[in-house]
């Protein structure tokens, strides 16, 4: 309840402070933007304070005052002469709209949250597909931030700056440290901001659009997208064309394997057997993801950076959009400061409007020549954004070659080996006929359009050439906001050719075809990530993280192998040595030796004790995955160390003393 109150503070504060910068906004946008405002702040204001104090419940408490000091100062410096805009018919309308499409996503976006971040299922810890592999190394940095000093360090890498961006997990452990359990720190804040994002979005698409049909469509386009992929699911149905796993971990053409109902089953009940972003990668090249279960639920920075992301470019494209009084200048102001405040939330959010913003600015200067409420904008998101992409950001990814290479055509070109699928026909059969409709709708002369696309195309043209992290999939979380904008002007098209196909009697036929092709792909990857269901913690897990949590501390650091499930590092909030390479490795560590050093000690302890000094290690770890992948002389372990821990499945731990710790 505590976290719930303190989240409720900073939210009014945001909406009052949006009340007073943007009065002329319809009252559903500064409610939206005022939300916004007010989750951003929450992160940022304890973690500025815990630079100098440690993130703790005293830290959140002094946060208020700052915030107490904003509000008063944005309520006294408002326009009073600005007429306060009410609440009129149209919102009404827009409301219902909002009501039968935002809501309903809304709804599936907080059960997938609770479905997928550790649901308890007779003690032990569920979880779905889409978040078995990454939820580990959010959990992880979530319960290792209470009463941690920042700058922190990586939990699963001592001794290495937290670089990875951190403020939608510090802004979990906010809820904890108010009293909240683990699982509701995640799923509480993640379920706000799918609905912020859900509405958000169709905020925004409104703004851009002379349509309300096209408002609909658009966010169809863009949250049950897809692709053309589930055509290869309803090919020759009568025959079975493939093999799906064996013991082996090996298949071929999967998709296509079984008949009728069977290939459906796969798809429902496989692992990444959707016909969007499948397993079989180099077989089908299918890429572009669901956005909702596999970017939005899985990945919460994506997810956080999203919730301030979509504020920024409504702000950026009211303004500029404008004819009269063109980008206020506290409007102006306000959008400087949320996206000066994206680097440490989600580093391809702020790339993507940095490149947003140069399109939208070139145009704009080249038709209306007015570049003072550009370099406001600028100058104050990059004063705010600096600190952050100079000590954090850069100075791991500086001089690191595994960032920011060129290779053309993204995912379709790997390794800059060559293209698997025509370059065309890649995007079209990843993203399916809204592309196409995309492509049409280009060819129009409408200048507001064509503004629109002058900002998107620049983030896709930069992310066709250029790959800016090792992971080279990881471009898509740029070419999203480039979609996120282009399903606009998509949807504005499809309706466009359906009014103009008035008085042709399969029109509604048609449309509904086109329905089907749009979004098929979309609902089988929902379909599938709403009833999988995966053990991630089991009792003896959840029983070892919470005897860890009472009798040791949190500067404490365990040995044990890499695995990614990790009750000590996960659920407890304790460094490890090394994590594992799954996450390490696409954040730029070489983790080599220190596996090296981790296998050493485990073989002969008392030959490699310097391993435990090396890395100021307190507690050693023995369970099933040391057992499974090391040699574990446990022998000498039991003689040279103190057993403290020894559960029923044979896990145990062992303390070192006070020499290393």
């Amino acid at each position: 309840m505590l976290a719930l109150l303190y989240l409720l503070v900073y939210l009014c504060a945001g909406c009052i402070m949006t009340r007073a910068l943007l009065p002329s906004q319809r009252v559903q946008v500064r409610i939206w933007l005022g939300l916004c405002l007010g989750i951003l702040l929450m992160m940022w204001l304890p973690a500025l304070l815990a630079m100098a104090l440690s993130f703790s419940v005293l830290c959140h408490m002094l946060a208020l005052i700052p915030l107490a000091i904003a509000t008063v100062l944005v309520w006294h410096f408002r326009d009073r002469n600005a007429r306060v805009r009410s609440f009129s018919r149209e919102d009404r309308q827009f409301l219902i709209l909002m009501g039968c499409t935002a809501l309903p996503l809304s709804v599936l976006g907080g059960y997938l949250q609770y479905t997928h971040c550790l649901r308890q299922v007779n003690g032990t810890l569920h979880v779905g597909q889409s978040t078995y592999g990454d939820l580990p190394l959010h959990l992880g940095i979530i319960t290792s931030l209470r009463n941690a000093a920042f700058p922190a360090d990586y939990s699963i890498f001592p001794g290495e700056r937290l670089t990875y961006p951190f403020l939608m997990d510090s802004f979990s452990t906010s809820f904890m440290l108010f009293g909240m359990d683990l699982q509701g720190a995640v799923v509480v804040p993640g379920a706000l901001m799918m609905a912020l994002v859900f509405s958000g979005y169709l905020i925004l698409a409104d703004r851009m659009t002379t349509s309300r049909r096209a408002v609909v469509i658009a966010a169809l386009f863009l949250f049950i997208n897809g692709g053309l992929g589930f055509l290869y699911s309803i090919d020759m149905l009568g025959e079975s064309l493939g093999t799906l796993l064996n013991e082996n971990l090996q298949s071929e053409n999967s998709l296509q394997a079984g008949t009728w109902l069977e290939r459906l089953e796969t798809i429902l009940d496989g692992w990444y057997m959707t016909p969007a972003n499948h397993a079989e990668q180099s077989y089908y090249n299918l890429r572009w993801s669901n956005i909702i279960v596999d970017m939005m639920v899985p990945q919460r920075t994506f997810l956080g950076g999203w919730c301030i992301l979509l504020p920024c470019i409504y702000l950026l494209y009211d303004g500029a959009a404008r004819r009269e009084n063109r980008m206020p200048v506290r409007q102006t102001a306000l959008l400087g400061v949320m996206a000066g405040g994206l680097p440490l939330l989600h580093t391809h959010s702020f790339l993507a409007l940095g490149l947003l913003s140069a399109g939208w600015m070139a145009y704009d200067l080249l038709h209306h020549g007015k570049w003072k409420p550009w370099l406001i904008y600028g100058f104050t998101a990059c004063a705010l954004a600096a600190p952050q992409l100079f000590g954090w950001t850069f100075r791991h990814t500086s001089g690191n070659g595994q960032f920011v290479y060129f290779q053309f055509n993204w995912v379709n070109n790997p390794g800059g080996s060559g293209m698997r699928d025509g370059y065309l026909w890649f995007w079209i059969k990843n993203i399916g006929l809204p592309l196409i409709l995309l492509i049409l709708s280009l060819c129009e002369k409408n200048q507001r359009r064509r503004f629109i696309a002058s900002g998107a195309f620049v983030i896709f043209v930069v992310s066709e050439f250029i790959i800016f992290q090792p992971n080279e999939y990881d471009n898509n979380k740029l070419f999203y906001v480039w979609w996120a904008l282009s399903a606009v002007l998509a949807a504005e098209y499809a309706v466009e050719l359906f009014d103009r196909l008035r008085g042709l009697r399969g029109r509604y036929v048609l449309a509904a075809m086109t329905a089907v092709a749009c979004l098929a792909t979309g609902t089988l990857s929902i379909a599938r990530e709403c009833v999988s269901d995966y053990q991630m913690f089991s009792r003896s897990d959840v029983a070892l993280a919470e005897w860890v949590e009472e009798n040791t501390e949190t500067g404490d650091t365990f040995i044990c192998w890499t695995q990614h499930i990790n009750p000590v590092s996960a659920l407890a909030g304790r460094s490890i040595v090394c994590g594992p390479d799954l996450w390490l490795y696409y954040h730029g560590y070489d983790t080599g030796s220190r596996q090296q050093d981790i296998r050493a000690f485990y073989a002969k302890p008392s030959e490699n004790e310097d391993v435990l000094e090396k890395y100021r290690v307190s507690y050693i770890l023995v369970g099933s995955y040391e057992r499974s992948n090391l040699v574990v002389n446990e022998t000498e372990l039991s003689a040279l160390y103190e057993l403290v821990y020894e559960a029923m499945d044979g896990t145990r731990v062992y303390k070192i003393g006070e020499k290393y710790g």
